[in-house]
């Protein structure tokens, strides 16, 4: 049974989720390769305005600024004894742009490491994830996304730890490899990852970033083929594009938005944007599904 929370949004299904986050940081000022979860502390009105955006564009569930704020992503960058007070800010930024009009749930983002490495026991990792996931609870999210996930063992550790919180729990897979971008990195088919996370009680299922929306459909399908939770789906602007040294998403918004009853008739329940998405595509989405942007 999913969470009550998921049950009430169902009912307004599909639910419209935001875009990209890295990439709109980007354009106001955040250098490649800084770490953006760390502009919750130093740069937090530029946050704001980036939830804002997507908040008035009408997104329904706005994310958090925390995609790598677990202790161990923040070690690389010399912020692990800040993780808290990272997490902690992230949400209480996007509770204030959304200001009572949209949900808000909780960004978690992989660690980086590859346990098949051993450089990191799943007792570290699933550790690093329960101090992210009970600090972003304990500052009141509504929710937590588990998200870009390509190896499911990693996505399980996270998985347990955020059902600690009680508060319901997404989880998404990056399918962008094998001939058809099928599968994740570690070979994971939707089937294979539908199967196991609903076995340890993800609330809602989907995939994120990776491909652009034309290779979601199919995706969404066999998710939604393979399990009875919920299917959220976010694809990126199309794949990326160096020129000049930027990357480019060439995907426009109404090119992107008239995927979107594609994703409807294949199962999507939540949908959004990843990569090189922005507000207007999430206006795009809502205006060719009849709804009113907040």
């Amino acid at each position: 049974m999913s969470h009550v929370l998921i049950q009430q949004l169902l009912e307004k299904a599909p639910v419209i989720l935001d875009g990209a986050w890295g990439t709109q940081l980007q354009s106001r000022g955040l250098a490649v390769g800084a770490c953006p979860d760390e502009w919750n502390l130093s740069h937090p009105a530029d946050v704001e305005a980036v939830a804002r955006a997507y908040v008035e564009a009408g997104s329904q569930i706005i994310l958090t600024n925390t995609f790598g704020a677990n202790p161990i992503t923040l070690e690389r960058y010399g912020l692990a004894d800040k993780t808290v007070a990272i997490n902690r800010a992230g949400v209480e930024i996007s509770k204030r742009a959304a200001a009572g009009q949209s949900f808000v749930f909780a960004s978690i983002g992989p660690t980086g490491v590859m346990l098949m490495m051993g450089t990191k026991t799943p007792e570290e990792l699933r550790s690093a994830f329960l101090v992210q996931a009970q600090a972003l609870a304990e500052a009141g999210a509504d929710g937590l996304v588990i998200e870009t996930m390509s190896d499911p063992a990693e996505a399980l550790l996270a998985l347990e730890a955020a059902k600690t919180t009680g508060l319901p729990v997404v989880v998404c897979m990056t399918f962008d490899s094998g001939k058809n971008r099928d599968r994740t990195m570690m070979g994971t088919t939707p089937e294979q990852a539908a199967e196991q996370l609903s076995a340890v009680g993800a609330d809602v299922i989907g995939a994120n970033c990776g491909a652009g929306p034309e290779n979601y459909v199919s995706i969404c399908e066999r998710l939604k083929a393979a399990t009875d939770r919920p299917v959220w789906i976010k694809p990126n602007a199309g794949l990326p594009e160096i020129v000049d040294g930027r990357t480019v998403y060439r995907i426009a918004p109404q090119e992107f938005a008239k995927y979107v009853p594609k994703l409807v008739e294949a199962g999507a329940s939540f949908i959004g944007g990843c990569c090189g998405t922005t507000p207007e595509f999430i206006k795009a989405i809502c205006q060719l599904l009849g709804k009113n942007s907040n």
